[in-house]
């Protein structure tokens, strides 16, 4: 009989391993009668009157059920614990006529790959880049002054774009779909804090090792993993989908996942061009502002060295005016990277490790485009929108991918800063005036916004800060339509649009959670090929 006891309390510098003494209290028993624990939700109590400290929830288990029953107090409450359990469903009576294919190894193609794979499907993955270690030299390279790789980048290869950022693990819903993703990178060389942490996060040094062991438990449970293999065009025959053209030959298809990621500004022109359905959506644009992490733990953390136990401190603020302007894609302790995609075009980024120990901190500050905002409704207008503006962004960095960067001071008063300040970007910044590479939504919006995130961060929000950008790659600025009960595209049946790509997610664990659940309408309805 699982019992949840919630709201027990430790100071931020006691051990966890404390918990079941604790639990023992609360329950009226012996450390030595808990058979079993763990941890099912961990928050931070930051209020003063409790003193800083962590609130977990627990799952317990005694050796002799027979001699406890539940007793809730109004401070601890106690109650029968039931997790509902994920099951994959019964396999499908119609047989496919090849095995399916996923287009990326994003987390929502390595999560469609991973489950269709354990169902018995044997799919066959497919990746534009190169497997995760020798994307990482092509990185290493790119960093360090040497040339751009359009297929093997910061958001091309083994993991997608996910692969360099945060790993950020967040996610609002829950239940048993969302505890199973959480559980797929735990178990695949994550780290097990990732299932109950109030800010789960892998670090962009950990997330290769994950996506590399995804890789493999495809491979080991019948599937197949092929790198440097572009989808090229769509074989769609009387609104059937019959067949992939790749960079290594045709391939016949009758079930694809189509899991390109937000950067695939050439796969989304050839679904255009064959008549798939899609559609303009609101998307984000903006800048990253950077920080000294010593200013931000000192603002979140007061005096003490809190850091030291509960690491970089981090933030989230929005500035609600004319048009939001808001933070996202906080990196404590992080590096600002280059998020391109094509040659000459710039756009910026942000990555922390898992240490979080860069002295600098970055955040997207971004503000929400609408299509009515377009110069026109074709559904690729604000894939042209982003390209405008990183084009200038190139063009203003030597065409060497030099960082634009102002002084948010220098910004807000029209001067322009004298030099490139300290930054964590690893090629070179140089200082530019951000009005001649950003659209006049942004301009408008951080002239009005910044100012009021100061005074929510007690004044020193812009204190050091310096604004560098443009950060474009936030979102999809389209959707690749689907069938609500199928999951399926209206004009291609067979293909299945999933994750950020598609413009159906907006993060690790939301992408994973859409190739999840189309996976599994696929595999309710199909079995696999003979």
């Amino acid at each position: 009989m699982p019992l949840r006891v919630s709201n027990i309390r430790l100071p931020v510098e006691q051990p966890e391993s404390s918990l079941v003494e604790r639990l023992a209290r609360i329950l009226g028993t012996l450390p030595g009668d808990i058979h079993s624990w763990r941890i099912l939700r961990k928050s931070l109590d930051a209020r003063e009157k409790h003193g800083l400290c962590f609130v977990y929830a627990v799952e317990a288990c005694l050796a002799d059920e027979t001699a406890f029953l539940p007793r809730s107090t109004s401070y601890h409450p106690v109650e029968v614990f039931h997790e509902e359990p994920f099951h994959l469903p019964p396999i499908g009576e119609r047989p496919l006529q090849h095995r399916p294919v996923v287009v990326g190894s994003g987390p929502a193609g390595l999560a469609a790959g991973f489950f269709l794979a354990q169902a018995g499907f044997q799919p066959l993955v497919l990746e534009r880049g190169k497997a995760v270690r020798e994307r990482i030299q092509d990185v290493r390279a790119f960093d360090t002054g040497g040339a751009f790789n359009p297929e093997s980048n910061y958001l091309f290869g083994e993991g997608g774009a996910g692969t360099f950022s945060d790993g950020k693990l967040t996610y609002r819903g829950a239940g048993p779909e969302v505890r199973r993703i959480l559980q797929l990178f735990a178990e695949h060389k994550g780290k097990p804090s990732v299932l109950y942490d109030y800010r789960p996060h892998l670090g962009s040094n950990r997330l290769p090792a994950v996506v590399k062991a995804l890789r493999q438990a495809i491979h080991s449970l019948g599937g197949e993993v092929r790198f440097s293999t572009r989808v090229e065009d769509f074989d769609i025959q009387n609104g059937q989908l019959t067949g992939l053209f790749t960079s290594s030959g045709y391939l016949n298809a009758d079930a694809v996942f189509l899991a390109i990621g937000h950067s695939a500004r050439d796969t989304y022109e050839a679904l255009f061009q064959r008549g798939v359905a899609m559609e303009l959506r609101p998307f984000q644009l903006g800048v990253r502002i950077e920080q000294p992490q010593e200013t931000v733990n000192r603002v979140k953390y007061g005096p003490q060295k809190l850091e030291e136990i509960l690491g970089a401190a981090d933030y989230s603020l929005v500035a609600n005016g004319r048009r939001d302007l808001f933070t996202f894609c906080m990196c404590a302790g992080g590096y600002i990277m280059p998020s391109v995609s094509e040659p000459g075009a710039f756009c910026t980024n942000g990555m922390s490790l898992s240490k979080h120990d860069s002295p600098f901190a970055n955040s997207g500050l971004v503000v929400t485009i609408n299509p009515g905002e377009l110069e026109s409704t074709h559904p690729l207008a604000g894939v042209e929108f982003q390209r405008k503006y990183e084009r200038l962004a190139f063009a203003v960095g030597k065409g060497d991918y030099l960082c634009p960067i102002q002084g948010a001071g220098d910004f807000l008063a029209g001067r322009s800063s004298n030099t490139a300040w300290p930054n964590s970007y690893p090629r070179g910044a140089i200082a530019v005036p951000l009005e001649s590479i950003l659209p006049p939504q942004v301009i408008e919006a951080l002239a009005d916004g910044l100012p009021i995130l100061d005074r929510k961060f007690r004044g020193r929000f812009l204190q050091e800060a310096t604004l560098v950008g443009p950060e474009s790659r936030g979102s999809a600025p389209l959707r690749i339509l689907r069938e609500e009960t199928t999951r399926e595209s209206p004009s291609a049946a067979g293909l299945f649009p999933i994750g950020e790509g598609a413009g159906f997610a907006g993060g690790i664990v939301s992408a994973a959670l859409d190739g999840l659940r189309s996976a599994v309408r696929l595999i309710s309805t199909r079995a696999p090929a003979q």
